[in-house]
């Protein structure tokens, strides 16, 4: 017997609240996006203390919450590699290195984008 879904406004709170227990657990599981939340606070506050466009401010803020996206979709394969099997295998390499090059990408870009706005 299936599982009768949830709609509507109903739906929508499971789905946040759901959300909102994957950030709690990724703040206490996991030092890579703690660092990053971190990080990205002292950026956000640097952000609205430097006189810079609003084009420019959004694109900063933008990158912040990309890497922190990036973060948790990199721990999410990590988590389903190591659920499925702790064995070392060529393809469990393949796509947690896959991951974490997201976010190797995602940071060079923040830094990047950072340099270009401010010099």
């Amino acid at each position: 017997m299936p599982i009768p879904k949830k709609t509507g406004l109903s739906r929508l709170t499971s789905s946040i609240n759901h959300s909102w227990a994957g950030i709690v657990n990724a703040i206490f599981t996991e030092d890579a996006f703690r660092q990053l939340v971190v990080i990205n606070i002292m950026l956000l506050i640097i952000t609205f203390c430097l006189d810079i466009t609003k084009t420019e401010r959004v694109l900063l803020i933008m990158c912040s919450f990309m890497t922190l996206a990036v973060e948790l979709i990199n721990t999410a394969i990590e988590t389903v590699v190591d659920r499925i099997s702790l064995e070392i295998h060529p393809l469990s390499k393949r796509a947690k290195d896959l991951g974490g090059s997201a976010q190797l990408v995602t940071i060079v870009m923040t830094v990047i984008i950072w340099l270009v706005v401010l010099f």
